[in-house]
């Protein structure tokens, strides 16, 4: 999954590479508006659901932290 996730997000914003970039709030990389894009695209192609809850700045910190919010989402539609 995690290959299909920074796949996803390249095609989103191929201007970041997210393999190598940790801190992608703090560093000003992604704004507000990203990260609704980004969890839209993230609930289509994982076909998980998204609660406001999970919409917190540390779920989109990183790649890292995206992979990890999916796997746990996933784990619990199981």
């Amino acid at each position: 999954k995690m290959n299909e996730l920074i796949e996803l997000l390249k095609n989103l914003r191929p201007d970041i590479d997210f393999e190598s970039e940790k801190h992608l709030i703090d560093d000003g990389l992604l704004t507000s508006f990203d990260i609704i894009e980004i969890s839209s695209e993230i609930q289509d192609e994982f076909d998980i659901d998204l609660t406001p809850l999970d919409m917190v700045p540390e779920n989109f910190q990183s790649a890292d932290a995206m992979y990890e919010m999916i796997k746990r989402l996933s784990d619990e539609d199981e």
